[in-house]
């Protein structure tokens, strides 16, 4: 079912997708398939890739944007700043929610100064910061923290795969974050404007959920439902709701969480534009919710307004 929507309603909509970040590749293919889930239900939807240049990416051009620009450029709140300035509503978070989430050090400072429970952190700017890093305890997760899609992170042990995971972020951001390894369980949360998806809980044999076992990998396993009581679900995904709102983002989007041994969940990132392809879970939960990837897609773009998604 699609409430009511009136595919007419939506205009020309401009699909962007690629773009010139890390995570090209899997934007093209989430921008394809919503290209193709619109084009399905008659909408005039048409593929935009910004790395081509934006001339002719206007309110007079389209009446719309669908974002789906993984990772800098088009996560960060460039490509939403720009779309404020020409007039053009598109989808998702505006320009602060989408430059603060896609921040992980400067996110997690915000909820840590909110009393939301985020794994105890460090930046490194250079290498001078991994003594102090290696004080919070081994194991260690190392992150670039502006890069999406589990790009150049790993954990580590010791202090010689510190050094060394270090030196692979820092080639891709300025700044690292290293942050105490969660021993426990790794759930998402999917939002879809105010309401909190069912969770899932994700199983993997590599270490984590990394860019493997997103993407590649065939033994990955997606319990939805998580297994978790109904209280407990009910209060993770209010968890996500004010940790997702407690950025400025809004429209749609995905927080992920690791619940360690004793049950308590910690907050680990934020998404604003989470992946459509079909290894994606907001795709996924949205499913077990009941609502197809075409219905998903057609609410998405329904959302769209100036500023972010409504």
């Amino acid at each position: 079912m699609n409430q009511g929507i009136d595919k007419t309603d939506l205009g020309r909509v401009a699909v962007l997708l690629g773009g010139r970040a890390a995570e090209r590749e899997i934007s093209l293919i989430s921008g394809r398939a919503v290209l193709e889930a619109l084009r399905r239900q008659g909408v005039d939807a048409h593929p935009f890739d910004p790395a081509d240049g934006l001339t002719g990416l206007t309110a007079d051009a389209f009446t719309r944007a669908f974002v789906v620009l993984h990772g800098r450029g088009g996560e960060d709140g460039v490509i939403q700043g720009y779309l404020d300035s020409v007039g053009l509503a598109y989808t998702g978070s505006g320009v602060a929610g989408s430059a603060l989430a896609m921040d992980k050090y400067r996110s997690k400072l915000l909820w840590r100064g909110l009393g939301l429970a985020t794994p105890d952190f460090i930046v490194a700017r250079d290498a001078g910061g991994l003594s102090a890093a290696a004080r919070l305890g081994f194991p260690l997760m190392v992150k670039p923290a502006h890069e999406g899609s589990s790009i150049g992170i790993r954990k580590v042990d010791d202090l010689a795969a510190l050094e060394s995971a270090w030196r692979e972020a820092a080639a891709l951001d300025d700044e690292v974050l290293i942050e105490q390894w969660i021993d426990g369980a790794e759930y998402t949360c999917a939002l879809l404007g105010a309401r909190a998806l069912p969770l899932i809980r994700l199983e993997t044999t590599n270490p984590f959920y990394d860019y493997a076992a997103k993407y590649q990998d065939e033994d990955t396993l997606y319990h939805c439902p998580s297994g978790l009581d109904e209280a407990t679900e009910k209060a993770f995904q209010e968890l996500a709701r004010t940790a997702f709102a407690a950025l400025g983002a809004s429209g749609w989007g995905r927080i992920d969480l690791m619940v360690d041994g004793s049950g308590r969940p910690w907050l680990i990132e934020a998404n604003t534009v989470p992946g459509m392809t079909d290894h994606s879970l907001v795709p996924m939960a949205a499913r077990a919710a009941g609502i197809d990837f075409d219905e998903l897609v057609l609410r998405i773009a329904a959302s769209a307004g100036h500023g972010g998604a409504r």
